[in-house]
């Protein structure tokens, strides 16, 4: 794209592809950027174009025709020459210039070499979404032990089940769908293991009253652990991992109200692979060196703070999607939307909703919003989680810090994550903290919202590609 560009939009997912369909049927040009080889993100994630025949995976998703609908018009778009659709484009810096905002990038569709790309726009919006929380435990290093996430893409992106008997464990709605997507390719899964009690939702009955569609969801999932017969253990946990080359059993406990294992309650169960979640951390590396204001959410998590129309404090700076909360595909794809209409308006440009399709985007976005808050209540992390570990549990996998020494840092005088990373190297392997930086900050400050460190270069890049800046 020759002509200059009025947006950048970072991330290819639900919250991402709304707000590049919305601006461009509004007249802007717009670049999208995503690290994926396609548009989708990880909710919308598919196995490559040339596969997807022999790997059906339409029964993993939700609002196939949405991303359908998108998917046609980005492609119109492309096709009128105003998108400029850039995949394996791994963001890595983003710094505001004189007229706007300039983000550096690495193209890596010609992998190993990668390439240094700078695309520039007066307005940029940010919807690189969420990633797993892990929570260590003792054994969770072992080969065959994933986050709950990484096998919900083995599903989609490939039809590959992780093994053959499957326990799963943690907390909240998601641990579901992925539970009867294996299931339902075969896979035992011998038992789920959810932290938290269903009684719980009924502190917060309003939001799920108001989504009717959600109780349909889960009569589905109940029909297929019927089927399947997948026993659910309510305030129940996987809190060891047990084998030596990969992992052979779990021990699963019951808990008390407060997360503590029950006494007596242990027992072992064989599997050959593990999924655990504990919900998601919103990815706000992009924001934070950019002064972003944050806010608490429910989930312990620190978010982008927002207006209604999805502006951040930064001027000519937007974010929509798990950025601003966890929420789901339905709040993201409205956030977009609302994202879209403020740059729009911003740029001096016509409304593409009218007020009635306005009205109706922010009562879902309202309705979604409070739904996500009433889950993250539901589905807390339990405050004593941390009495599972042992001192030799390792917490930090790519420096192989223990909890034992993160514990011994916060007596030392560390009282967050980022001075733990000071004294251990917890947080400064190939995953920058990502891995680590919630449990290190729960072991820690667990009383304070969690904030990812702020880093100037936000996913690691070669120093080629840097080279590549100078010419």
């Amino acid at each position: 794209m020759s002509e200059p560009v009025d947006l950048v939009v970072v991330g290819a997912g639900p919250a991402g592809m709304a707000a590049a369909a919305t601006a461009l049927a509004g007249g802007l040009r717009v670049v999208l950027a995503d690290s994926g080889p396609a548009v989708g993100g990880q909710y919308w994630r598919h196995p490559p174009e040339h596969a997807r025949g022999a790997l059906p995976t339409g029964d993993l998703h939700h609002g196939l025709r949405e991303y359908r609908a998108l998917c046609g018009a980005l492609s119109a778009g492309g096709a009128a020459s105003r998108l400029d659709l850039r995949l394996e484009h791994h963001v890595w810096s983003v710094v505001r210039e004189e007229h706007g905002f300039a983000v550096h990038a690495v193209d890596r569709q010609q992998a190993p070499r990668e390439r240094a790309v700078v695309l520039r726009a007066p307005r940029l919006l940010v919807a690189t979404g969420a990633y797993d929380r892990h929570l260590p435990f003792p054994g969770w290093d072992l080969p065959g032990v994933l986050g709950i996430g990484g096998l919900q893409a083995l599903l989609k992106g490939g039809g590959v089940v992780a093994g053959s008997r499957v326990a799963l464990g943690g907390t909240g709605p998601f641990l579901l769908p992925v539970a009867a997507g294996l299931a339902a390719r075969g896979a035992e899964v011998v038992v789920v293991c959810e932290a938290a009690h269903p009684r719980a939702w009924l502190r917060h009955p309003g939001p799920l009253l108001r989504n009717p569609g959600k109780w349909a969801e889960a009569a589905g999932y109940a029909a297929a652990f019927a089927r399947h017969r997948v026993q659910v253990r309510p305030r129940t946990a996987i809190t060891r991992a047990e084998g030596t080359d990969r992992v052979t059993s779990v021990r699963i406990a019951s808990l008390t109200p407060d997360g503590s294992p029950r006494p007596g309650t242990e027992r072992r169960v064989e599997v050959d692979a593990v999924g655990v979640g504990w919900g998601f951390a919103p990815q706000i590396d992009l924001l934070v060196p950019l002064g972003c204001a944050l806010a608490e959410s429910a989930d312990g998590n620190a978010v982008v703070a927002v207006d209604r129309g999805q502006r951040t404090t930064v001027p000519g700076l937007y974010a929509a999607g798990e950025t601003c909360g966890v929420g789901g595909a339905v709040l993201a794809v409205g956030e977009g939307r609302l994202a879209a209409e403020s740059v729009l308006a911003d740029s001096g440009a016509a409304p593409v909703l009218g007020g009635r399709r306005l009205a109706a985007v922010r009562s879902t976005v309202a309705g979604q919003r409070a739904f996500a808050r009433a889950m993250a209540l539901a589905h807390p992390i339990p405050p004593a989680w941390t009495s599972w570990l042992t001192d030799e549990t390792v917490v930090c996998r790519c420096e192989e810090v223990t909890a034992g020494a993160v514990r011994a840092a916060r007596v030392d005088g560390a009282h967050d994550h980022r001075q733990v990373k000071q004294l251990t190297r917890a947080g400064m392997g190939w995953c920058q903290g990502r891995m680590c930086g919630p449990a290190v900050h729960c072991l820690t400050a667990p009383e304070r919202a969690y904030e990812p460190a702020e880093r100037l270069v936000a996913t690691p890049v070669t120093l080629g590609a840097l080279a590549d800046l100078d010419d």
